[in-house]
C-alpha cells in the first residue's frame, strides 16, 4: 500500500509542476484557466488519496466544496469569454 501511495504522489506532484508551467506560461487567458481548473482538479483528488490513505473522512466535505467552486469558477470564466467574443 505504501508504494501505491508514493507512486500516486509521484504522479500528482509531476501534474501538479506541469499545471503550474502552463499556467505561468499559457499564451492565453483561456489557457491559464483551464490550468486552475486542472489545478483545483489536482487538489481534489490528492484530498481523496489522503482520505483512502488515511481512511479519514473528515476531509470529504472539503473535497465536495473545493469541487463545486472550482467548477462554478470555470463557468463563471466561460461565460465571460462567451460575452467578450460577442462583442467584439
Amino acid at each position: 500500500m505504501t508504494a501505491v501511495f508514493v507512486a500516486v504522489l509521484g504522479m500528482l506532484g509531476a501534474a501538479t509542476v506541469l499545471t503550474v508551467f502552463r499556467l505561468v506560461r499559457g499564451p492565453s487567458t483561456l489557457d491559464r484557466v483551464v490550468a486552475l481548473d486542472v489545478y483545483v482538479v489536482l487538489t481534489v483528488v490528492a484530498t481523496g488519496v489522503y482520505v483512502a490513505y488515511y481512511r479519514d473522512r473528515s476531509n470529504v466535505s472539503l473535497m465536495a466544496a473545493v469541487a463545486l467552486v472550482g467548477f462554478v469558477g470555470s463557468v463563471a470564466v466561460a461565460r465571460l469569454a462567451v460575452r467578450r467574443e460577442r462583442h467584439r
